[in-house]
């Protein structure tokens, strides 16, 4: 078939390959449902323990896991951990509640790209999953707030350490810290400050390696504690 010039179809966006896992087949149920009604979103698998949810994910390679902390076999932060190892390019998210703050604080370390409340709003659930595919940190502010308000006595001594480890940044380099814990992507930051993104993917590997950080919710929850941004 020849098409006439000019006209040639634009091809389909490729939806967001989601991987779920939650042992609670009820919650499972809903956040599929609410990624589902996106049209942009397809959740490719499912899984009700950890280590299934490392198997799956090595076998279709989704573009986001969002796994639920508490699992059989294999917790989430473990699962986590497996597949920042065996599966780079899958972006993951934890899935938490109010009473899991502890666990929001050890996940810190372990190299997920945000944290989502699982009695949050909808419309953060279907954001925060493009957020992560784009590669920007995916950090509710409840939590953001919470895991903060746990850090307890020591807060002001924390906040004066997080002032003083931004303190060699750049004007322009702390510009774009606060568009990280914002939430924004590379290129969200990129267009708001007039640059190419290569720009901005130089200035964060920059501000990470700088500072001994691992990811951007680690430079996020920094930003907070310093004043950069303000938790609400």
């Amino acid at each position: 078939m020849i098409e006439a010039a000019g006209t040639s179809a634009v091809p389909e966006p490729v939806p967001v390959r989601v991987l779920l896992a939650d042992d609670e087949t009820m919650m499972r149920a809903g956040v599929r449902a609410i990624l589902s009604a996106d049209t942009g979103i397809e959740v490719v698998a499912e899984a009700d323990d950890g280590r299934q949810a490392v198997e799956l994910a090595l076998r279709h390679r989704p573009d986001v896991a969002l796994l639920d902390i508490r699992m059989p076999r294999l917790d989430g932060l473990a699962a986590a951990e497996e597949l920042r190892r065996a599966a780079p390019r899958t972006a993951v998210v934890m899935l938490t509640t109010f009473s899991e703050d502890e666990y929001v604080e050890r996940a810190l370390g372990a190299g997920v790209s945000g944290f989502l409340l699982k009695s949050g709003d909808p419309r953060e659930l279907i954001a925060g999953v493009r957020a992560a595919v784009q590669g920007a940190a995916c950090l509710s502010p409840e939590i953001a707030r919470r895991v903060l308000d746990r850090l307890g006595g020591g807060r002001m001594s924390r906040a004066a350490e997080a002032r003083t480890a931004l303190e060699p940044l750049t004007g322009r380099e702390r510009e774009v810290v606060a568009l990280v814990a914002a939430g924004l992507s590379n290129a969200e930051i990129a267009a708001e400050l007039h640059v190419v993104e290569g720009t901005v993917k130089a200035h964060v590997s920059a501000v990470l390696g700088r500072l001994g950080l691992r990811n951007r919710v680690q430079l996020a929850i920094l930003a907070y504690e310093a004043g950069i941004v303000e938790q609400d």
